[in-house]
């Protein structure tokens, strides 16, 4: 095994000398005569795969005039969030820093070195550099044109379901899912998003000194926060079973994380983490499966569960189903429903846990944006929970979670893959070709926001998203176009409830220890925390 992993091509001469010696003359020279005629084909091929075929690119990309590295074959692949190894993990910065260059990006020091027209390389395959509005429009409308890249084989086994299909197949999952993100059906989720809250809150109250004060490190409870959130939402009276599965979820996600199995060699080597990883996946599987054959059977028998996400799911593809004849074909498999299940999961808490976490230390570091906030919480709710109609006079929390979703967006690039040639623009992009649009560079351009793009100013989305974004796509925390994420209104009632009762109860304010130190976990994540002054009010 040693000899596999560390000189393959001995290992291989090995066996080859291994047989010849075993064989005939004949057998030796039908052997010889294979690798005559295999050798140059593979030669050729790996040539192509490795040298001519990117270097046919980037000479076609130069000449558009489009910049970036030379290819090499001794650069490794671009990572999206590689520090230099000179620099400290830890190191920190101040909060009004810019947080991209902070951040290593690629695509960010590329366009720094060569500009907006530039690309840069991942392996063999050249990322094109998309910043302007109206090609990024582009890009997000013609999905068919433009796919999401393939999903590593350890990813697989966590961003599953809509997320990574595409055609037919994402139109018929996206049409049976639709309905569980309608707001008429999330209004029916408001009361778990408060409950979730109220256990929070009283955790906190106990643990405040005699003066009502405390130093709290908020990420971890906003994380418990919105797994129990989406624990509940996705799965209702099965709650307790739920919470079990996103345990195991969670497990994986760590696994995921830390994985080495992507490295070439490594792959398809059946390594210790991929062997957990497998075991958690079958166990989780087949709890949601118990959840899902109870859930049919009530359905079978006249009672109806359509309050949770799971519930509406398999009602609306049930409704599929008869719609086209009993044709299950159109409907989603039991193996189907178990992944959108996972994606509830995964996209649900990720991206509202970063939300919270960045509103929160931003509202310590504006003390006068958290009274604003506040305000208006009391004006429309009181001390009351927070009810689905005064949530959308919440004027001012909105410009704030929009403003914080523009300096901290979760995700911080999209990439796209080309099946075909394509034009973009001025561009002729041949297939094979990747593109990546920055959010970070495209949030925080000075000519789309103006000088103070860095800076931390919710009055620009006094006039909503198309005033401040002057009508161009430059604002786009959750996508864009057909495929925009299905659960943003789930996240901003979510986030508007939970931020709501917290103001309630408490004001906040950073604490000395802070260490301002965003890093890209699966989301946009504060490293060392978020220690913040918690006082009851």
């Amino acid at each position: 095994m040693k000899c596999l992993l560390n000189s393959p091509f001995h290992f291989v001469c090995s066996l080859i000398m291994e047989l010849l010696l075993s064989c005939s003359s004949t057998a030796i020279l039908c052997v010889v005569t294979v690798i005559i005629a295999v050798v140059p084909v593979w030669a050729v091929k790996t040539l192509n795969s490795l040298w001519l075929r990117p270097k046919r690119f980037e000479k076609l990309l130069r000449a558009q005039g489009l910049h970036g590295e030379p290819y090499s074959l001794s650069r490794p692949s671009s990572n999206q969030n590689q520090p230099p190894q000179n620099t400290p993990p830890s190191q920190s910065f101040l909060l009004s820093d810019d947080v991209a260059p902070r951040l290593f990006l690629p695509a960010y020091n590329t366009v720094a070195k060569y500009g907006k027209n530039s690309f840069l390389w991942e392996g063999t395959t050249p990322k094109v550099i998309v910043t302007d509005p109206n090609h990024i429009k582009e890009v997000f409308n013609h999905i068919h044109d433009f796919q999401k890249p393939k999903i590593s084989s350890t990813g697989k086994f966590f961003f599953c379901g809509l997320i990574s299909h595409e055609g037919d197949k994402w139109a018929q999952h996206r049409k049976i899912i639709n309905p569980a993100f309608h707001l008429e059906r999330l209004k029916n989720m408001l009361p778990a998003f408060s409950q979730s809250c109220h256990d929070v809150i009283s955790k906190w109250m106990g643990m405040l000194s005699s003066d009502g004060k405390c130093e709290i490190d908020v990420w971890p409870f906003l994380q418990n926060l919105t797994r129990d959130i989406i624990s509940r939402t996705a799965f209702g009276s099965s709650y307790a079973e739920g919470e079990k599965i996103f345990q195991l979820l969670r497990y994986q996600g760590y696994l995921v994380a830390t994985a080495k199995c992507n490295k070439p060699i490594l792959r398809h080597i059946p390594t210790p983490a991929k062997m957990k990883m497998r075991a958690l996946d079958k166990e989780m599987k087949n709890s949601i499966r118990v959840i899902i054959e109870k859930r049919e059977k009530a359905m079978k028998n006249g009672e109806s569960s359509n309050e949770d996400l799971l519930g509406v799911l398999l009602e609306s593809n049930q409704m599929e189903i008869q719609g086209n004849g009993n044709n299950k074909s159109v409907g989603m498999t039991i193996e189907e429903v178990i992944s959108e299940c996972k994606l509830f999961y995964v996209a649900g808490q990720e991206t509202t846990s970063s939300l919270l976490v960045w509103t929160l230390i931003m509202l310590s570091k504006y003390p006068e944006w958290q009274a604003r906030a506040r305000e208006e919480v009391l004006h429309v709710f009181g001390k009351q929970n927070p009810n689905f109609d005064g949530l959308s006079l919440l004027k001012t929390m909105t410009m704030i979670l929009y403003e914080v979703l523009r300096l901290y967006p979760p995700n911080i690039f999209f990439n796209r893959t080309l099946k075909k040639d394509m034009e973009l623009g001025n561009l002729l992009l041949p297939a094979g070709v990747d593109v990546t649009m920055p959010i970070l560079l495209l949030h925080q351009d000075g000519y789309i926001w103006g000088n103070d793009a860095k800076e931390f100013k919710p009055e620009r989305f006094s006039e909503g998203v198309a005033k401040a974004t002057k009508g161009q796509v430059s604002f786009y925390p959750f996508g864009w176009g057909p495929r925009i994420c299905i659960g943003q209104n789930f996240t901003m009632l979510e986030a508007k409830i939970v931020l709501s009762l917290l103001l309630q109860n408490f004001s906040f304010e950073l604490s000395p220890v802070y260490v301002h130190a965003p890093a890209l976990m699966f989301t946009l994540q504060p490293k060392q925390g978020a220690p913040l002054i918690v006082q009851k009010l």
